[in-house]
């Protein structure tokens, strides 16, 4: 099997993690706050990378410590959002929501300053996708019945909107970095800064809550373990074999997993309308990926969703 080959079904393996989590942390909510679980979430993925990579300690340095701490603020930000606006929307449409950040980060890279010395400013077609994919949201996220405007939009929407947007940055964040950084120091310390910010955030915007059941040890295990830890370590390594274009197309599958996981599980149907938005969403995201050029890998490419 070649290297290509090999990267291609880890990632894709990997996808489909991420794309399953969001049923399995949906359920668990039920018996956990969802920024309590998070912390629990990214600490325990942190102890383990800990120990995974415990020869890189002794090697860090103050710019690899700046560079973590600004990618994990980046990834707290997405992932409280995130879990946050999970509790109050469907698996399906929670992840379709998120997999935005890969329309958010060629928008984003329009400010000079956000995007690589060896990056181009965003051409027509991220503008296209863009527009696809918000007309994808307002199909996706309002009811047909409702009147255009905020109050017939789901609140659990609009936090997976700000979840798609700390992605994006996370994304950008991990382009300036990773060519100073080593990648196994990089998401040693983006998941140790991000636990710790966390921390901070967490007990300020909600009142921790668990009530100590399987589903939230099960959840607590697959998130960390499979769809943090490990899952941050094989992406790196496919990320190294694969074109940026393959990758984003391949990080999109991801709310499709989410879906036929949401289906089998828990018996969710889209309708007509939500069906037509997802599919704007995932059109707009083509456009965006298939017709980009002149990007790299690290500048396209998210480490860590779902």
């Amino acid at each position: 099997m070649s290297r290509s080959l090999r990267a291609h079904l880890l990632l894709i393996a990997v996808v489909f993690v991420w794309g399953a989590t969001f049923v399995v942390i949906k359920d668990a909510l039920g018996d956990i706050s969802p920024l309590f679980f998070n912390l629990l979430r990214m600490v325990l993925a942190f102890l383990c990378l800990s120990v995974v990579y415990r020869k890189h300690w002794k090697r860090l340095t103050p710019r690899a410590l700046g560079h973590g701490a600004m990618v994990g603020l980046c990834l707290a930000m997405g992932y409280q959002f995130q879990t946050a606006g999970l509790q109050l929307t469907t698996p399906s449409k929670s992840a379709f929501l998120t997999g935005l950040m890969v329309v958010l980060v060629p928008l984003l890279s329009a400010v000079p300053f956000l995007r690589t010395a060896n990056s181009h400013a965003p051409r027509w077609n991220a503008y296209l996708g863009a527009l696809l994919a918000f007309v994808g949201i307002v199909l996706l996220t309002t009811p047909a019945h409702a009147a255009m405007g905020f109050d017939s939009i789901n609140k659990g929407d609009v936090l997976t909107l700000g979840c798609a947007l700390g992605f994006a940055l996370h994304v950008l964040a991990m382009a300036h970095a990773l060519p100073r950084v080593e990648y196994t120091q990089l998401a040693l310390l983006q998941i140790g800064f991000c636990a710790l910010f966390m921390s901070i955030s967490g007990p300020l915007l909600e009142h921790f809550e668990v009530h100590w059941t399987l589903r939230v040890m099960v959840a607590l295990g697959v998130a960390a373990l499979l769809a943090t830890a490990a899952a941050f370590t094989v992406q790196s390594y496919a990320q190294q074999y694969l074109p940026a274009t393959h990758t984003a197309l391949i990080l999109a599958l991801e709310p499709v997993f989410a879906w036929i996981t949401s289906f089998v599980v828990l018996g969710e149907r889209l309708g007509w309308r939500s069906s037509a938005g997802a599919l704007l969403v995932l059109g707009g995201i083509a456009v965006t990926e298939v017709l980009s050029s002149g990007t790299t890998a690290h500048e396209m490419t998210p480490v860590g969703e779902g």
